[in-house]
């Protein structure tokens, strides 16, 4: 499987590497002399490119391009001072697929930002460069130069350069997807995640009528944030019971049971489940001790602010620790997370939980962006009824 695989890039060192001291097969052999042969006519080809664009004054145009026609302007600077032509564009194009596709990423990465900043963004390969580049950094490990190609696409897609609303709500859909890669990786990713695939209306629309499933990472970028989780919780476990019919998994069903259903036993059930599923996502498994803690954290504070009192010795009890134990941990848990309006009588020996009232303007304002969310999936629902209608017909 490995092999066919790899069979289909130009890896091929990778493939014959595959067959540990057995006979190569001719075939292989020779795709290995074809696509070293197209290498060195590709490569002899782009040094003479590749020479003009690392010409300092070059160089330093393509750093600071930062205007709309920015690239229309270099192109012209090189054409007219440097004979630079169109061919040598496309030639570029070429080896930097062609050394991506032979898992040289670096090169790829390289040759794919002279690119980006060579063609305007009406050319039928601009897209592809993008994700190109995004990838190359991926692969790389590069993160702060994916992080900001990850923008300049997202950039580019919000500019809306498509046919159809639906090709729009396709390419912000494989975006996350995308993003998933880079925000996990990157420091403070969690909350850009929140920012993108909650606080973006436009990319929940897509989410929810697209791809239910990055509701799970989603959900746990919003359980494991220290800054968002406070603010983006409630937003979450509306969108999470709107979506309930069509997509649910073990870390969606923990928030319903225990926002939804206040069904803490089972909730209780579904964090286990949660801990299996973390641990076998790509994703999720470096995060599997920040969701296990604080999904912890939020059981407690529901369960105190549903029962809004209860006895110290209870919980010490639950968590199997002395009484004096069990209060100094629950007092440091209120200092550490600020667990709002949570006091300890320890007179009493109880945790009190403050009651927090909610205004008629503030339910108004809930529901009128329940509907409208909903309103805006079904536009998309008919939208994409009336795309299958078109390419049936």
């Amino acid at each position: 499987m490995h092999r066919q695989l790899l069979s289909k890039t130009n890896m091929i060192d990778s493939v014959i590497e595959t067959y540990n001291g057995k006979p190569i097969p001719e075939a292989v052999e020779a795709k290995k002399k074809q696509i070293i042969k197209e290498r060195d006519e590709l490569k002899n080809k782009v040094d003479s490119v590749v020479a003009i664009l690392e010409i300092p004054e070059v160089k330093e145009m393509m750093d600071n391009n930062r205007e709309r026609d920015g690239n229309v302007r270099i192109l012209e600077h090189l054409t007219q001072n440097h004979n630079f032509t169109v061919d040598m564009v496309d030639t570029l194009f070429k080896y930097s697929k062609f050394m991506y596709e032979c898992g040289n990423y670096t090169v790829a990465s390289v040759c794919l930002y002279y690119y980006r900043n060579l063609v305007n963004q009406a050319d039928p390969n601009y897209l592809n460069a993008l994700y190109g580049k995004l990838a190359s950094e991926i692969l790389l490990q590069e993160w702060e130069h994916a992080r900001d190609d990850l923008l300049k696409l997202r950039a580019y897609i919000d500019a809306n350069p498509f046919d159809t609303e639906w090709e729009l709500v396709t390419q912000r859909a494989w975006l996350m997807h995308w993003a998933l890669f880079v925000y996990y990786n990157y420091p403070k990713g969690r909350d850009e995640i929140i920012e993108m695939f909650l606080n973006q209306q436009p990319y929940l629309n897509a989410i929810q009528v697209l791809a239910p499933h990055l509701l799970r990472y989603l959900a746990v970028a919003v359980v494991t944030s220290k800054s968002r989780q406070k603010n983006s919780l409630k937003d979450l476990v509306k969108v999470i019971d709107i979506e309930r019919h069509s997509y649910k998994d073990p870390v969606t069903d923990f928030l319903t049971c225990l926002y939804i259903k206040y069904d803490f036993d089972e909730a209780q059930e579904m964090l286990q489940k949660c801990e299996e599923v973390l641990s076998n996502d790509f994703f999720l498994t470096a995060v599997l001790g920040d969701f296990r803690e604080s999904a912890r954290l939020l059981i407690f504070e529901m369960f105190c602010r549903i029962h809004q009192c209860i006895t110290i010795e209870m919980l010490a009890r639950r968590l199997n620790m002395s009484q004096e134990e069990a209060e100094r941990w629950i007092v440091d848990l209120i200092r550490t997370y600020r667990i709002e309006g949570a006091k300890i009588d320890s007179k009493l020996g109880q945790v009190v939980m403050g009651v927090k009232s909610v205004s008629i303007h503030e339910q108004v304002m809930e529901n009128t962006k329940r509907l409208t969310l909903r309103a805006q999936q079904i536009a998309l629902q008919l939208e994409k009824g009336r795309q299958d209608k078109v390419k049936a017909n």
